[in-house]
């Protein structure tokens, strides 16, 4: 707050050295208003002038307790006196920390009466709103705001922001739109602050359709931003544009924008879900191979699962397989066999089956029906017949156990074995 400190101080010379003419004092209109008529311009009085004297002079050697205790002595007789006094004490506090609130009592009580010249009460009036902002009084600074815009007649894109976060503040989330709308209309150069602002207010009341369209406004205004490129693919998809989410994360991974774990997730999410899972699976494997993804069964599962989509069956196996062996979930160990089984690596699904079965699995029926295969295809009958009638015993596989059963004994007789 030093600079409105400063302001003062130069006013106040003028003042004190007794250039009492209203050209001396004469000051840039504070006011665009049409009906606008310059008040007359006063000066303070010889003897608060004199006090008022002193207290700079302790001002500028640094003596600021003792330059407010001063202030604090003079007694004003006159309106304009007393609103100068209180004005010049309350930028001196504002300039103190932890004297906010004290600060707010003295250029509040400075305004009020208006008696301050034009200039004076417009500047005290967007000061009581930026300090309301600071000391966190937020219904106030909208206030103040408000007041200065009536008296000035003035709009600056800087207040409406300020309002739209006092807004957002206070939890008034439809009253963020209008001032967020004027500060963007009134930029020279766009400033994210009140789409932002807009933004929030729009996603916080879950109208997502609006949302998104900020978002998109937030990218064409900003495109070498990396934080709106990924939040707008993930605005895509809460409204189940997937389309749209794509090829906003696809433009946004090939320039280098997506560092979080999340946003690799989703990307590989969206191949998927677009019926592109191969290329799902290799950013998967890509950013578990670096580490940027934990190498965790979870994930592990998912890129198996991409590879299973992408009918990349080995592929698929050996990560099924990894993730077994980090969860000892006995379900991954039977994906593993099923798919080492379509792969027609017999043994290798004989194996991952037969772990699945010693962990337990509520598939029994189905694993002992793919171990029945799997035996079969490696003319192990004896083991193949045996597993067909385990699957008997399931009420799920039991019919198809008992079409292969007299087929296994059949090919095992032609080769000479008997069951």
């Amino acid at each position: 707050m030093s600079k409105f400190v400063n302001k003062l101080i130069a006013v106040a010379s003028v003042t004190v050295m007794g250039m009492a003419s209203s050209h001396a004092l004469a000051q840039t209109a504070p006011s665009v208003c049409a009906d606008y008529k310059r008040g007359t311009t006063e000066i303070v009085g010889e003897r608060t002038g004199k006090k008022i004297q002193k207290a700079l002079e302790a001002y500028n050697n640094d003596l600021i307790d003792e330059a407010l205790a001063l202030l604090y002595e003079i007694d004003p007789k006159g309106s304009y006196d007393k609103a100068f006094t209180d004005n010049f004490i309350g930028k001196m506090l504002a300039g103190k920390e932890g004297e906010g609130q004290k600060a707010l009592k003295y250029l509040k009580g400075s305004v009020e009466p208006k008696s301050l010249n034009d200039s004076e009460h417009a500047s005290t009036l967007r000061l009581v709103a930026d300090l309301s902002m600071q000391e966190k009084e937020y219904d106030q600074a909208i206030r103040f705001y408000k007041n200065w815009m009536d008296f000035t007649c003035k709009q600056d894109p800087d207040i409406y922001t300020r309002m739209a976060q006092a807004y957002y503040e206070t939890k008034q989330l439809p009253k963020i739109v209008e001032p967020a709308d004027k500060a963007i209309a009134l930029y020279e150069k766009p400033n994210k602050n009140p789409y932002v602002l807009k933004l929030t207010s729009f996603y916080e009341r879950k109208m997502f359709k609006e949302t998104v369209e900020v978002a998109e406004e937030l990218v064409r205004k900003f495109p070498d931003n990396k934080q709106w490129w990924s939040q707008l693919g993930f605005f895509y998809m809460s409204v189940e544009d997937y389309k749209k989410a794509l090829s906003t994360m696809e433009i946004a991974y090939n320039q280098g924008f997506l560092s979080k774990k999340s946003e690799i997730k989703a990307l590989a999410q969206l191949y998927a879900t677009n019926g592109i899972p191969y290329k799902a699976a290799k950013i998967l494997e890509k950013y578990i191979k670096s580490g940027l993804i934990e190498r965790d069964a979870k994930s592990v599962s998912s890129l198996a699962n991409a590879y299973h989509q992408a009918k990349e069956y080995k592929e698929s196996a050996q990560y099924y397989g990894e993730a077994g062996k980090l969860s000892n979930d006995s379900d991954y160990f039977r994906r593993q066999g099923t798919l080492l089984l379509a792969a027609e690596d017999y043994k290798g699904a004989i194996v991952a089956l037969q772990k699945a079965l010693d962990l337990g699995n509520d598939n029994v029926g189905r694993i002992h029906i793919a171990l029945m295969e799997a035996n079969m295809y490696t003319d192990n009958f004896k083991q193949a017949i045996y597993h067909a009638r385990q699957a008997k015993k399931d009420k799920s596989t039991e019919r198809n156990a008992r079409a292969w059963e007299p087929y296994i004994i059949e090919k095992a007789g032609n080769r000479g074995i008997k069951i």
